[in-house]
């Protein structure tokens, strides 16, 4: 979340920037002189652009790996009194239903209590 409030506010900072400066003087079609854009604009918005497709990129990666954490989640059931624990990936914990490592897919009632903690490393 934090992220996107820092892209977005990166984008924003450049809208206004690029708006202020303007587009420069008009060059009337017939003359040769034309002025060429300066080499500090042009590093500028490569560098944008390289530094946006960075923080993409690694904002995926992010992604990806915190959805392919396991975690340990503990399930308790008040009517039956039992509680069982299973091995879980993040991007395998639903609303209504969990996936196991094992491929094993429980479906949970909205009276059992979900408990998820990191796996512990020894």
């Amino acid at each position: 979340m934090l992220t996107k409030i820092f892209i977005t506010l990166f984008i924003v900072i450049g809208a206004v920037v690029y708006l202020r400066r303007g587009r420069g003087k008009k060059v009337p079609l017939a003359s040769d002189n034309r002025e060429q854009p300066p080499l500090i604009s042009k590093v500028v918005i490569y560098t944008t652009i390289a530094l946006s497709m960075l923080v993409t990129a690694g904002y995926w990666c992010w992604s990806w790996y915190d959805d392919n954490t396991v975690v340990q989640v503990t399930i308790s059931s008040p009517i039956e009194a039992m509680t069982a624990s299973y091995q879980v990936r993040k991007k395998d914990i639903k609303e209504q239903r969990i996936t196991t490592i094992d491929g094993i897919q429980i479906r949970l009632s909205s009276q059992e209590r979900l408990t998820v903690k990191p796996l512990a490393t020894p």
